[in-house]
């Protein structure tokens, strides 16, 4: 069933209200940091990135550091991210045009970050959203399965569920419906088994297999 723009306010403020969080908290984050971190992000699990993105940023904080550093120390540091000698490569062209054709500084440019090498539309909207904070819906993993679990939308695509969530979503939630979400797809809406006898909107919520018990 289709929701109306109240329905979905309602089922943002319950998920906030949820996870103890009243208003959008993030902080601005480091820009070049997070555009890195999501792409080593891509086809794996947070937790893997996380460690990942840690041990990269030890020994290489900056884009010209990244830039010059030996391929073989990169792909050494972002082993747990999977996938690491494909994305070892791109942290290298990235950095490289960052540092030379940027200055250093990671653009605010929706276009100009979807140009670089393995940037993609997620991980251009989550710099916009996280380290510029101009209003974006990045979809990964999280928002694209929750968004379709409880009626948001019907897509087969997390492109295709961002084309819809921008025409549905109010735009005063669009810098940290990505936070929320991901953050309520880890405590609550899990992927196997959600935790549907705690969740805030379940009575809102379309997935036909709830889990009460």
């Amino acid at each position: 069933m289709t929701k109306t723009k109240s329905e979905i306010s309602i089922i943002i403020r319950n998920i906030r209200k949820s996870l103890g969080e009243t208003k959008a908290t993030m902080e601005r984050e480091n820009p070049f940091q997070i555009l890195i971190s999501t792409v080593l992000s891509q086809r794996t699990r947070d937790e893997n990135t996380e460690k990942a993105s840690a041990q990269l940023f030890s020994k290489y904080k900056t884009a010209k550091q990244l830039s010059g550093a030996p391929l073989k120390n990169i792909e050494s540091l972002i082993k747990p991210s999977g996938f690491y000698k494909v994305k070892a490569k791109r942290v290298k062209e990235i950095s490289k045009i960052i540092a030379e054709k940027y200055k250093g500084k990671v653009p605010q440019d929706f276009e100009e970050l979807i140009s670089l090498p393995g940037v993609g539309r997620k991980t251009a909207n989550c710099v916009l959203v996280y380290a510029y904070e101009i209003p974006a819906i990045p979809v990964d993993t999280h928002v694209h399965r929750i968004s379709n679990r409880i009626g948001l939308v019907k897509t087969k695509t997390p492109e295709q569920t961002e084309s819809e969530l921008v025409k549905i979503i109010p735009k005063e939630y669009w810098t940290d419906f990505n936070d929320l979400f991901v953050k309520f797809g880890q405590r609550i809406c899990q992927p196997r088994a959600p935790l549907c006898w705690k969740c805030p909107i379940v009575r809102m919520c379309d997935y036909p297999n709830k889990n009460l018990k």
